[in-house]
């Protein structure tokens, strides 16, 4: 890893060496090791609860004023639902543009920094305050998280939807499967028990990740940036008209939208970070002001730096290739009524 500057170092100082690539690395051991035990400490907490009841969902009376504290299960558009920390309970969470969404930087759910809706992530813990509507529904006046959770959650989220489209793709396969052997012994009945395991057996892959299989990935469209660049150049730009005229002649209910940003290995790996979330911002931005998109259908804006490169960066094409945002286009099953 090479740096740019002496501000560069001034940033990752190696006191054990006295050099800057050893204290960047150390920065990214520790970094690596609170995702670690973070994820490690959440998927150890819902594999038993897996095995115990199932959560009541809670129905709140009209203007009773609650404060809850749990993790998110599902976003679908302005409401989620989530789970107690004990797993007793389930509440369905509405967001209004009054909702204040916040993280907390000094004590418990105190004080720091304002955050869009779309942040709020699957796997996300939370401490949310308001008051029960008609509905038995809980309408939130503070949404409050913890920044490293936030991190935790974003990391997470960007590794489950390569997951979640090959669980889609082994249903596909299962199913096919299962209806060359209808066709073949007329046993219609059974294969139809097959199929509620096989999907179950999919079901349960997926909740071992994210806790719900709700989304159904659509199509990803791929925009390219000039290196170490986060303006989006008029092919960006036509690209994202493109598709956003052919989403106007689909049936987009339950519609959701994912915005990442990626980087190719030019440079220092912080600096990589933040570039790519600033093309990832650049997308959005666009998609609101040209196309009029609506920010409760982001299920998440992220910078996934110089992970996941979809081709080589020892060359000039690979690394064109890498330098991208991709903006996945899902379908929420709930919503959309599958």
């Amino acid at each position: 890893m090479t740096f740019e500057s002496r501000e560069d170092c001034a940033e990752v100082p190696d006191r054990s060496s006295g050099g800057c690539p050893g204290g960047y690395k150390m920065k990214d051991f520790r970094l690596g090791m609170v995702l670690a035990v973070t994820a490690v400490a959440i998927l150890s907490a819902v594999a038993p609860q897996q095995l115990s009841a199932q959560p009541t969902m809670r129905q709140l009376a009209d203007g009773l004023e609650v404060k809850v504290l749990g993790i998110i299960n599902t976003r679908n558009g302005d409401t989620f639902t989530m789970t107690t920390l004990n797993n007793t309970e389930r509440y369905t969470v509405e967001l209004t543009p009054s909702t204040s969404v916040k993280s907390n930087t000094k004590g418990v759910f105190r004080g720091g920094k304002q955050y869009e809706v779309s942040y709020l992530l699957r796997g996300l813990r939370v401490e949310v305050e308001g008051r029960g509507n008609a509905g038995g529904s809980l309408v939130a006046s503070s949404v409050r998280f913890n920044e490293q959770d936030l991190k935790t959650a974003q990391s997470l989220e960007s590794r489950m939807d390569p997951l979640e489209q090959q669980a889609a793709s082994n249903t596909e396969r299962v199913t096919a499967a299962e209806e060359n052997q209808k066709r073949m012994a007329g046993q219609i009945e059974e294969n139809q028990a097959l199929a509620a395991n096989a999907q179950a057996s999919a079901d349960r892959a997926n909740n071992r990740i994210n806790g719900l299989d709700d989304y159904e990935p659509i199509k990803t469209i791929v925009v390219p940036f000039a290196t170490g660049s986060s303006a989006l150049g008029p092919k960006g730009k036509a690209i994202i008209d493109e598709a956003a005229a052919w989403a106007a002649t689909q049936d987009r209910n339950g519609w959701m939208v994912a915005v990442i940003g990626f980087a190719d290995s030019t440079g220092r790996t912080a600096a990589n970070k933040t570039l790519s979330e600033r093309r990832s911002n650049a997308v959005i931005g666009y998609l609101v002001s040209k196309h009029n998109m609506s920010l409760t259908r982001l299920v998440q804006p992220f910078g996934a730096g110089v992970d996941q490169p979809v081709a080589t960066n020892a060359t000039a094409e690979g690394r064109a290739q890498n330098r991208r945002v991709e903006i996945r286009l899902l379908r929420n099953k709930g919503i959309a009524g599958e």
